[in-house]
């Protein structure tokens, strides 16, 4: 029998009344939307209650999805399903590392609610906007965005997607050089420019943050989106410039294959990575943790 991971879902897949369900359901649930609460009150409300604008927030979105997938893992884990490996897709990866046990809970929620400020704090100095762009391939989109100052690819999601950022301003002319290509544009459910230099700010004062935090040896193997590799003792670096590089998912995932991995469980609201996963390869299955919870 082949490796089975946890991956967790980034920004884009929340929606209101997210995790209510388990939370009524499970005790450990509650008890990791009770500790969200104790230090950023009133999360477990904008999960459970919040608007759909209100959770588009970045300051808002990343906590808020942090206590939903870490309260699925957990709950996943006490039914005795225990990942070889894990990775999450940029916000995820901090759900990861802590899942992995390089942080306690805690100290995750409290660095994703840093996170969350910081990337927000950013995306309020410039209008900015990410959108995924469908049936072109890799080079066709890079080469498109070539042609602006201020578009970047910055997620390698599957085969025929990659998320860019950019300037608002530049993305229509851009949308229309993508449908002469024979692309579609798809624009996303965030406010910023992610990934992208638009975050440098942010991610260098974030590792300032992480550098505050002595991580612990992680105890399940967790791969990076900067690298696709496993992660080494460069916590730290790693997930702070993250926030300001693309985020290498195609190739992760191929990599956790090539490590044996053989079945997939997207911990997360959604079902976007399942999606991707699906797209990737065919030999393995791919899952939503939903499927599991109910």
């Amino acid at each position: 029998m082949g490796k089975i991971a946890f991956v967790f879902s980034g920004q884009g897949d929340q929606f209101p009344g997210m995790g209510k369900p388990i939370e009524e359901k499970y005790a450990s649930a509650a008890a990791i939307y009770e500790m969200a609460d104790k230090i950023r009150p009133k999360t477990s409300y904008q999960c459970f209650y919040g608007t759909e604008e209100e959770l588009k927030e970045t300051a808002n979105t990343q906590p808020c999805l942090f206590t939903t997938e870490l309260a699925m893992a957990t709950v996943l884990m006490e039914k005795g399903m225990i990942p070889d490996c894990v990775a999450g897709f940029s916000l995820g990866e901090v759900v990861a590392a802590t899942v992995s046990g390089i942080f306690d809970n805690e100290t995750g929620f409290r660095l994703v609610c840093k996170r969350g400020e910081l990337m927000q704090r950013e995306s309020e100095k410039f209008d900015t906007s990410m959108a995924a762009i469908v049936k072109l391939t890799d080079k066709q989109v890079n080469e498109i965005c070539e042609k602006y100052s201020d578009v970047f690819p910055v997620n390698f999601n599957c085969p025929g997607q990659i998320t860019v950022s950019g300037l608002s301003a530049q993305m229509p002319e851009f949308f229309a050089d993508v449908k002469e290509a024979g692309g579609r544009a798809l624009p996303l459910k965030v406010k910023g420019a992610f990934h992208s230099p638009f975050m440098k700010k942010a991610s260098d004062d974030f590792e300032v943050e992480l550098n505050k935090v002595k991580p612990n040896e992680n105890k399940i193997t967790l791969y990076s989106n900067m690298t696709a590799r496993p992660y080494n003792e460069n916590v730290s670096y790693l997930l702070s410039k993250q926030i300001c590089n693309p985020v290498l998912w195609e190739k992760t995932i191929r990599n956790m294959i090539e490590d044996g991995v053989d079945t997939f469980i997207e911990i997360g609201p959604g079902k976007t990575l399942t999606n991707m996963i699906k797209k990737i390869s065919a030999d393995v299955s791919a899952v939503t943790a939903s499927e599991y919870l109910n």
